[in-house]
C-alpha cells in the first residue's frame, strides 16, 4: 500500500528540508498532490551523475532562449520571435512534418558556450535557478499507473571512437520510467541511446531511494555504475568499442527542480500540476537542437568518410515522442521486453 499523502508529503518536505526553504519551480503543496498520486515523488529516482561530466542537467527554458528554429538549417518565415515553454508549440503549424523543425543553436556550439554546460547539483542535490526536469504520470486505470521522470541536458557529447568524437548533439532527452500497480513500484526502464533496459524495481540499486546513473557526456541511464558497451544493438557488456563510462560523482535530485503533469492517452493532453508549470513545450513536436551539419560545414568530422561516425548528429525530439502510452514498460520498437529481475550491465 503506498504511504497515505500525510505521510509521503512530511517525509518530502523532512528530507529536503533546506531546499523547499529556497525559491522553488514547484512547490508542493496538497494542491499539487491531489492532483499527481503522492507516491510518484515518494519513489521517484536520484541519479548519479560522472564526477567528469562537462555537460550537466540544464534549465529547459533557456534551450529556447539560446536557439532558433530552423528547417533545413535556414529561417522559417513567419516563426515567432518571443518563443518560451509556453507557446513553444505554436511552430508545429510551420511545417507539414513537425519534425523538420530544429531548435538551432544561435552560437557555434564549436565555441563551447557556458549555456551548454549545464548546472551542477549543489549538496541537496538541487539544481539552483534551473528547471531541468519533468515529470509526466500515465494512468492506464485498474491501478496501473507510469511515472515518467524526463532528464534534460543542453549538449549531448558522443562517444570515443577512434579518439574522435562521433554522435554530438545539441539538445538531449533521457528518462527513467516507472510502472507502478496500486501505488507500490513494480519496475524501472531506462533510456539509453536507442534503446534501453528494464530491471524489476525490487533489483534497482539504492540510494535512499533507487539510484539512476547517467552515462558521462552520452547522458543514457544505468542500472549500475562502471562500463557499458553499445556497439552491438540493444545488448549491454562491460567491455566494447563503444563505451558509456558511469561513476558516482554528483548526486542530483530531480524532484528538486521540476516540472509536474499528468497525460491523458485519450485525447494525448497534458494537465499542469498547480504552480508553474509551462504546457506548450511539452506539445511541441519538433527536435530540440540543430539538424546534422552537412559535410561541406567546417565543424563536421567523419571517420573514413563513413556518414555513420558524423561528430555532429540531429538534436532529438522532446517527451511527447518518447511513447508515454506504454503498453509494457519497454517502448514498443521491435525489440523483445525483459524485465530483469537481478542488476548486471
Amino acid at each position: 500500500m503506498a504511504f497515505p499523502f500525510a505521510v509521503a508529503l512530511a517525509l518530502l518536505l523532512s528530507t529536503h528540508k533546506a531546499s523547499f526553504a529556497s525559491a522553488s519551480p514547484v512547490i508542493l503543496t496538497t494542491r499539487d498532490m491531489a492532483t499527481i498520486p503522492s507516491y510518484v515523488l515518494e519513489f521517484a529516482p536520484k541519479v548519479w551523475l560522472h564526477s567528469q561530466d562537462s555537460y550537466l542537467p540544464s534549465d529547459i527554458g533557456a534551450q529556447v532562449q539560446h536557439t532558433t528554429p530552423k528547417i533545413h538549417l535556414a529561417d522559417i518565415p513567419g516563426a515567432p520571435t518571443n518563443l518560451n515553454l509556453d507557446n513553444l508549440d505554436s511552430l508545429n503549424g510551420l511545417a507539414a512534418n513537425p519534425q523538420d523543425i530544429y531548435l538551432t543553436s544561435i552560437d557555434d556550439v564549436t565555441t563551447d558556450p557556458a549555456w551548454l554546460k549545464g548546472v551542477a547539483p549543489d549538496s541537496t542535490g538541487k539544481t539552483n535557478g534551473a528547471v531541468t526536469c519533468a515529470i509526466i504520470v500515465t494512468d492506464h486505470g485498474s491501478g496501473k499507473v507510469d511515472a515518467f521522470y524526463m532528464y534534460f541536458y543542453a549538449f549531448n557529447q558522443g562517444n570515443k571512437v577512434f579518439g574522435m568524437d562521433v554522435g554530438d548533439h545539441v539538445g538531449d532527452w533521457e528518462h527513467n520510467m516507472i510502472r507502478f500497480s496500486n501505488g507500490q513500484p513494480e519496475a524501472i526502464w531506462y533510456s539509453q541511446h536507442a534503446n534501453g533496459e528494464a530491471f524489476t524495481y525490487a533489483a534497482a540499486e539504492k540510494e535512499g531511494k533507487r539510484a539512476s546513473h547517467c552515462a558521462k557526456g552520452s547522458h543514457a541511464t544505468y542500472a549500475t555504475p562502471g562500463k557499458h558497451d553499445h556497439s552491438i544493438p540493444n545488448l549491454n557488456l562491460p567491455g566494447g568499442l563503444i563505451l558509456d563510462y558511469c561513476d558516482r560523482g554528483f548526486l542530483w535530485d530531480p524532484i528538486l527542480s521540476m516540472y509536474l503533469y499528468s497525460y491523458n492517452p485519450a485525447d494525448k493532453s497534458f494537465t499542469p500540476a498547480p504552480g508553474n508549470n509551462p504546457v506548450g513545450y511539452l506539445r511541441y513536436r519538433g527536435r530540440w537542437g540543430d539538424e546534422r551539419y552537412p559535410d561541406s560545414d567546417r565543424r563536421q568530422r567523419r571517420i573514413l568518410g563513413i556518414s555513420a561516425t558524423a561528430k555532429y548528429v540531429s538534436g532529438p525530439t522532446g517527451p511527447e515522442d518518447k511513447q508515454l502510452d506504454r503498453k509494457n514498460v519497454c517502448p514498443e520498437n521491435g525489440q523483445l521486453c525483459i524485465v530483469r529481475p537481478l542488476l548486471g550491465p
